[in-house]
């Protein structure tokens, strides 16, 4: 202790052999010394000159004197401050809401602070409607988790598609810092090990699926919080008695088990089949949803386990409707003649096809089916589409009709794909859909000899030439459907005049191309037209995307199901579904693009269908999956196939 630092008034160790004794007054001598004035403990008063040289032995007392104040102020208010922040949850039960830069609607805060907090651990299902902020909702469990330090080591697995918006998202409303692994990171981790050597992370979802020795690295970690988003891709089905998984689900169902908190996002959780609803319940919890769901003997109930609002049901803080409104119309047309001659000889192509097809053993026949399902989904798309993929078809077989006769060894292709092949058009994304059905179109074949082969090419020679007659001939009703819609429809233009933007979608390239020329010619504009299909680069989509939301000239996007998922494109309030999907979840997805928080037109929903062709068999299976899903959620599902134009009702038009 410094001579100069000894004050009256002061308790100090060192003057006294073993006692404290309490300065009374100081005189000062020289520079080194002081003569200094002290009471012992006793009372008794005493003097004692302290030179420099007796500074290493004096100190501040701190025995015996637990409530001085004259620490370190700054320390202890550092101290108390952590403390307050350490228990503010306590006093403010929303203490993430007023540290974040969000602004949460109702829907919002009652998921995160009635559904989800109150249940310890968490396994749930957030199943609100597409565009209800899910991604708000789940950063506001991740930040409210953390804050009250029951979080620490949080996993987000999401479509590769959407890691960069969910990175960006959690940091800019949230301050959260979450990484996006990537083999550089892991090259870069001091342990070799991201998910162990960092907490806060994001993986894509089939990076992680598809690669064993990242799925074993994270999966060894023991997560506090684990979310899926686009949860509805985690799916199983059953075969017979067998539970066939997919990559994703085997992921979900150990990722599962390494974690406290389990949350699924998905606005779509059902696809129409009750079974593997249950299989996909059983992701959180494994006992209850055990075996195969039995028709009359089993009832799934997940109200405890999930919780799903439609966009009807949600509101503002003033209970004004949060969403405008949502409206769908299905329009129907006939085919003209030629396209209908077109139509009946590719069905019979087909159904000859099929029935070569149920000779071939399971794995070649599935293939073959999926094949010529393809193809009759094509010909209902456009007769661009139906052209293109019969020329491809007979190229490919004539090159493997020239092979064969080489002497060459040629694996067929439906041999090859077959384990490609999805139970549910969910268990692929948009990108490996498309892939897959091109090159199953084009190469799976029934014929086992070189005299059936050369055969097949005959009859797809002949089909080529009249699907090219139709396309000559310019009779496409169902493109005269879409046109009047583009140019006479009244929700087509603004109060200014000017033409809306809108959305359409298509399931086959082909037609998407077929569109961007038609279209340009009606709008007389190539400029306002931009495409999306799966082959687009992520990096490129999101350039198109953002030239769709804020370019004022450009007015059409045309895209497949790869514009789908997790895309924002609330500009636009009118959608076309040119071709139907097979699975109504993916219809739920598409109009969600366009229906949500932001948007304040009402949105238009058109469905082409023809009459009496495959897409009625498409539609009628579509209602019945959603029949089981409104039974299922409650009947908490929109009906996205909507009013037919000339008031019958679409049921009754599919079993006329």
């Amino acid at each position: 202790m410094r001579l100069e630092d000894i004050a009256a008034g002061m308790s100090i160790e060192g003057v006294e052999p073993d006692r404290i004794v309490t300065v009374s007054a100081v005189v000062p001598i020289s520079d080194d010394s002081r003569q200094v004035f002290y009471k012992l403990p006793d009372g008794t008063l005493r003097e004692r000159l302290i030179t420099r040289g007796n500074e290493a032995d004096i100190s501040v007392a701190t025995t015996a004197r637990p409530w001085a104040f004259d620490g370190d102020g700054e320390a202890f208010q550092l101290a108390a401050e952590a403390k307050r922040i350490d228990l503010a949850f306590l006093f403010d039960p929303m203490m993430a809401v007023h540290t974040s830069n969000v602004e949460p609607l109702p829907h919002q805060i009652t998921a995160v602070y009635e559904s989800m907090l109150p249940r310890q651990p968490l396994r749930y299902v957030l199943a609100d409607d597409p565009g209800a902020g899910k991604t708000i909702m789940a950063g506001l469990y991740i930040r409210e988790l953390i804050i009250r330090a029951d979080a620490n080591r949080v996993l987000v697995v999401a479509p590769g598609s959407l890691v960069e918006q969910w990175r960006d998202e959690l940091f800019e409303k949230f301050g959260l810092e979450f990484r996006v692994f990537s083999r550089d990171l892991e090259a870069s981790t001091p342990s070799g090990n991201p998910f162990d050597d960092i907490d806060h992370l994001i993986v894509r979802l089939d990076q992680l699926s598809r690669d064993e020795n990242l799925q074993d690295k994270a999966c060894a970690i023991p997560w506090d919080l684990v979310i899926f988003d686009e949860a509805h891709k985690l799916s199983a089905h059953f075969y017979g008695t067998k539970i066939n998984r997919t990559k994703r689900f085997t992921l979900a169902e150990r990722l599962g088990t390494a974690t406290r908190h389990l949350l699924l996002m998905t606005a779509t959780p059902h696809n129409g089949k009750e079974e593997d609803f249950q299989l996909f319940l059983s992701l959180l919890d494994a006992d209850r949803f055990y075996g195969k769901f039995r028709d009359g003997v089993h009832k799934v109930d997940a109200s405890d386990l999930m919780r799903r609002m439609v966009k009807e049901e949600l509101l503002r803080f003033d209970g004004r409707p949060l969403f405008p409104e949502r409206r769908a119309y299905t329009v129907n047309y006939e085919l003209s003649d030629q396209e209908a001659d077109l139509y009946e000889r590719v069905t019979n192509y087909v159904k000859t096809e099929m029935g070569k097809a149920d000779e071939l053993d399971g794995q070649r026949r599935g293939s073959v089916g999926f094949a010529l399902t393809t193809l009759q989904r094509r010909l209902a798309s456009s007769p661009e589409a139906i052209f293109q993929s019969l020329k491809r078809r007979r190229e490919r077989l004539e090159q493997r009709l020239r092979d064969l006769k080489l002497g060459k060894s040629v694996p067929s292709p439906a041999e090859v794909l077959w384990d490609e092949i999805p139970e549910d058009d969910d268990d692929l994304d948009a990108l490996e859909q498309e892939t897959l059905e091109e090159r199953l179109v084009d190469e799976a074949s029934a014929s086992k000899t070189i005299g059936e082969l050369e055969g097949e090419i005959l009859v797809l020679q002949a089909l080529q030439q009249r699907a090219l007659a139709v396309v000559n001939s310019g009779q496409d009703k169902k493109w005269d459907e879409l046109s009047r819609i583009l140019q006479d429809d009244p929700h087509m233009r603004g109060p200014d005049g000017r033409m809306r933007k809108m959305i359409i979608f298509s399931e086959h390239r082909d037609t998407l191309n077929y569109l961007n020329a038609k279209i340009a010619g009606v709008l007389g504009n190539p400029d306002a037209i931009v495409t999306i299909h799966g082959s687009v680069h992520r990096d490129e989509r999101r350039k198109i995307q953002e030239m769709f939301r804020a370019d004022p000239e450009v007015r059409i996007l045309v895209a497949t199901d790869a514009a789908g998922e997790g895309v924002n494109l609330q500009t636009a309030n009118l959608m076309v579904n040119y071709d139907l999907p097979w699975n109504p979840n993916r219809l739920e997805q598409r109009f969600g693009r366009i229906h949500r928080i932001g948007q304040v037109e009402v949105c238009h929903l058109w469905n082409l269908v023809a009459k009496e062709t495959r897409e009625g068999d498409v539609y009628f299976r579509l209602l019945e999956k959603l029949r089981v899903e409104s039974e299922a959620l409650k009947g908490r599902v929109f009906d996205i196939l909507g009013e037919v134009f000339d008031g019958t009702s679409l049921r009754e038009l599919l079993l006329d």
